[in-house]
């Protein structure tokens, strides 16, 4: 399993760096995870959108869907031999006016998930686990059914004991850390501190911090991280592009 990381940053892009979204590979198998604000000219960069083989939406706000519907208007209008002649789109059903929006003519194809449902996207077998955030939102693992390689992503959350049994014992852990470790109650994403210590009770390999701040340092943010998670190597997307798992 490959992922490319097309932008990091929560809420607003920053830098001429994009928000949430991530291109994961396996087989020939491409599968792009949220397509937030600026991200799409990156996969550009990396592979025709026409390639695509599906897209999976973790929830709908913009910082993780905004470049979703230009990659729609490009399925409609863009010459090319497209791979899939009607892009599945996954998404889930608990916002059921966005949901709809996923289905765009005879381009993309909206499919529904719920927190019990199991969905097999190529090589991938993805699971769901429904997080505590404003929107329905969903971590997923991702399985790479041909070498048992395992990926989960929290999305966007606040912390909850279940996000660690979800990730347990995954080769990397893609945490929502937008926060470091001073920022008061209520939160609704993860501080640097709680994304590590979810990495060490789920006895996870990798972690790697994403949805970060534009603001403060991130080497701090890492840091934090590190007073918790043990003896886990901890990453920040902000100094990755290309990651094999």
């Amino acid at each position: 399993m490959e992922l490319r990381i097309l932008g990091y940053y929560g809420g607003y892009p920053d830098n001429g760096v994009g928000t949430s979204g991530y291109l994961l590979t396996s087989g020939g198998y491409n599968l792009v995870m949220d397509l937030g604000s600026s991200t799409l000219l990156p996969l550009e960069q990396i592979m025709d959108p026409l390639q695509l083989d599906g897209v999976l939406l973790t929830h709908y706000h913009h910082d993780h869907t905004a470049d979703f519907g230009t990659l729609q208007y490009l399925w409609q209008l863009r010459p090319g031999d497209k791979k899939e002649p009607v892009l599945p789109v996954y998404g889930n059903t608990k916002d059921p006016l966005n949901f709809a929006a996923l289905t765009f003519g005879n381009y993309t194809k909206g499919v529904g998930y719920a927190g019990d449902s199991v969905i097999q996207a190529g090589p991938f077998k993805l699971t769901f686990l429904e997080t505590e955030h404003p929107v329905p939102a969903f971590a997923v693992r991702v399985e790479d059914t041909t070498d048992g390689k395992v990926l989960v992503n929290t999305s966007d959350t606040r912390y909850f004991p279940k996000l660690a049994e979800f990730a347990k014992g995954a080769d990397m852990l893609m945490a929502d850390t937008n926060f470091f470790a001073d920022k008061p109650k209520p939160r609704w994403h993860l501080t640097a501190p709680e994304a590590g210590q979810i990495a060490k009770d789920a006895g996870v390999q990798t972690l790697l911090l994403t949805h970060l701040p534009q603001n403060g340092s991130l080497e701090t943010l890492r840091k934090q991280a590190e007073q918790t998670a043990g003896n886990i190597p901890i990453l920040l997307a902000s100094d990755q592009d290309y990651l094999r798992i």
